[in-house]
């Protein structure tokens, strides 16, 4: 299994990999997860010249490694396995697979990180993975595909390659709110990661100096279900943690809940200050301890 399941992942601040002035401050920051990036963010006569940065930055910070990611190329283009064979040896911490079309392309991810494990020395099935679903038409329809995929800890999802995808001209709505395929999208990435077991994470927010739009972006999205967002912009990552990590209130009434239950075993439902909780409270209540209790 992937070494890194107790990894907070609240925040995941994506970072150029071309750059190591911004690669050494996103490292520097309070990002759960730095994910330095090969595809988007890199032009394609830069990726050579990336790759070797992103190994180098990997080797000269070993003790931060667990949470220092990758994103590759996606596995329809020709650039990912020059990705994985230059930045492997450097034992990043996981890796995020973009535009995955479906369960076969994590499972490919997954044969060619164990072969790149064992040629550098790696201990084999230790490289998490995060995929990044519904960005094509055809992705939509698979997002619910993922269970036992080995290594997977995460799914996010993204709206913007969507939109190319289907020849949209726009996806949001004119108060700036995604419009309904995109919210559609951002429920069956939660479904599909709540089906599979894994952490579901809300995708960007572009518009990086809105700070309020992305501290009630993430409260909503949270109470949804997911469990952290992505960042593009070191200034996201606080209002991003805080967002994502349980209030002392919430905290306190979750062992209540918890409490009150185990005073009362066998109980299906049980009142609680004037209203009545069931096993589903209990539930929820347990899931927030996990995030906050070893």
């Amino acid at each position: 299994m992937p070494q890194d399941q107790s990894l907070p992942m609240r925040s995941w601040l994506f970072s150029p990999g071309d750059s190591e002035k911004k690669m050494t401050k996103a490292a520097q920051g309070a990002a759960d997860i730095v994910i330095f990036d090969l595809e988007d963010a890199v032009a394609t006569e830069n990726k050579p010249m990336a790759r070797q940065m992103v190994h180098d930055f990997l080797v000269s910070h070993a003790q931060e490694r667990q949470r220092l990611w990758v994103r590759v190329n996606p596995l329809d283009g020709p650039y990912t396995l020059g990705d994985l064979a230059a930045i492997m040896p450097g034992k990043p911490g996981g890796i995020m697979l973009p535009k995955v079309y479906g369960r076969q392309d994590a499972e490919a991810l997954d044969h060619y990180l164990s072969a790149l494990e064992v040629a550098n020395g790696i201990e084999e099935g230790t490289t998490p993975v995060i995929v990044l679903v519904t960005e094509t038409s055809e992705s939509m329809f698979h997002a619910g595909d993922f269970k036992g995929v080995r290594r997977l800890i995460a799914m996010t999802w993204g709206a913007e390659d969507l939109a190319d995808s289907i020849g949209a001209s726009s996806n949001v709505n004119e108060d700036g709110s995604y419009s309904f395929t995109y919210e559609l999208a951002r429920s069956m990435c939660l479904l599909g990661a709540s089906k599979a077991g894994v952490a579901p994470i809300e995708t960007i927010q572009g518009d990086f100096r809105d700070l309020e739009k992305l501290r009630k972006r993430a409260g909503m999205v949270r109470r949804d279900g997911y469990r952290g967002m992505l960042a593009i912009h070191p200034a996201q990552v606080d209002v991003i943690n805080d967002a994502f990590t349980p209030t002392a209130e919430e905290i306190a009434e979750a062992r209540e809940i918890v409490a009150v239950f185990e005073a009362n075993p066998g109980v299906g439902t049980i009142g609680y200050k004037g209203g009545m909780l069931d096993r589903p409270h209990l539930s929820r209540a347990r899931q927030l301890l996990a995030q906050v209790e070893e």
